[in-house]
């Protein structure tokens, strides 16, 4: 019997016998179309455990670069990757994922859309990493699946594909789909890919690697719970927060969400007063700009429309409730925006 986890080398590779496979068979080739201004941390994220999985068991995975153009593309944070080439030379490929940041509709066109389907006629598997789900549904490629994506670009798509099944899990994983919220959640995702394709014991190898404290779940909340994340502890408090978060378009009242949690509205204001050292009405009114900020920077929605979303009885009450809490108007924080993202992919 030998020891456990006996290593032997190869190539310069140590390798546990137990977790390497036939070398005979296939590595699982993965391409990464990276759009302007992805994400560096998602796409990161998903190629770090695949080559953590070589050094363990082989050659199990290799990841292939593609962009737009075949030039190098420069991520959101600045820096520049080098592609192997454009992604329309690839007619075959076993998985692409999609990586793409704010903006993601900047980066698609029809010839990416039809690139996408033809791989999908083939019997690719598709995914997104971060808002890369936004490349697949615009080329129609979501419908009847599950997806996510990263929480803050979640409202915007639910908006512009109403149709489409969303979630706030970490990873969706359908029928030749795979997205992804992006972030260090590209990491549980590929966990779970290497646990499904060589077993749980290489994938908590390749997860102590990361000194991670255990391997998430799919299921697991992309964003902090409530509790933590304005450091509440009052399970009323929490439950009508829940409540706001879930009414933006049509808001409850004071006295309705008093009434939700068994309190009255002198008793649900001392709650916020004490714990948050606000009013519930001015709590409200701050998560419905911070939604009104997200669809005016991520989509490309009226103002109007985004006004409607968040539940503002007036595009003139919207323009002067933003302008107060964000000073500026809304038709100049998206303009501001439109000019900054055109102005950093010339930089680079």
């Amino acid at each position: 019997m030998r020891a456990p986890f006996a290593l032997v080398n190869v190539d310069g590779l140590l390798i546990d016998p137990a977790l390497s496979i036939d070398p005979m068979s296939a590595p699982h080739d993965f391409h990464f179309l990276l759009l302007p201004e992805f994400s560096s941390i998602g796409f990161m994220s998903a190629i770090e455990p695949l080559r953590v999985a070589n050094r363990f068991a082989g050659d199990l995975y290799r990841w292939h670069i593609l962009t737009v153009d075949g030039g190098p593309v420069a991520a959101s944070n600045g820096i520049t990757l080098n592609a192997e080439c454009a992604f329309d030379q690839v007619s075959d490929a076993r998985t692409v994922f999609v990586v793409s940041g704010f903006e993601p509709l900047s980066g698609y066109t029809r010839a990416i859309g039809d690139w996408l389907k033809r791989l999908d006629r083939a019997g690719a598997t598709l995914g997104g990493i971060d808002t890369g789900s936004f490349i697949l549904a615009e080329a129609g490629l979501l419908a009847g699946k599950r997806a996510t994506l990263h929480w803050e670009a979640a409202a915007a798509f639910s908006e512009r594909y109403p149709a489409i099944e969303t979630s706030q899990e970490l990873f969706e994983i359908d029928t030749r789909r795979i997205t992804c919220a992006g972030g260090t959640a590209s990491i549980d995702l590929m966990l779970d890919v290497i646990a499904r394709e060589h077993g749980a014991s290489l994938a908590a190898k390749v997860s102590e690697q990361f000194v991670l404290g255990r391997i998430r779940q799919r299921s697991d909340h992309q964003r902090l719970q409530i509790a933590a994340r304005y450091g509440i502890h009052n399970r009323k408090l929490i439950q009508v927060i829940e409540l706001m978060e879930q009414h933006m378009e049509e808001p409850l009242s004071p006295d309705a969400l008093a009434e939700s949690i068994g309190v009255t509205r002198r008793q649900l204001e001392r709650l916020f007063c004490s714990s948050l050292k606000d009013t519930p009405t001015h709590f409200y009114l701050g998560l419905r700009l911070t939604r009104a900020r997200e669809l005016l920077q991520q989509t490309d929605m009226s103002i109007l429309a985004v006004c409607v979303a968040c539940g503002f009885e007036s595009p003139s009450h919207f323009s002067r409730t933003y302008r107060a809490r964000f000073h500026t108007s809304p038709r100049q924080d998206r303009s501001a925006l439109r000019t900054v993202l055109p102005a950093r992919l010339a930089a680079a």
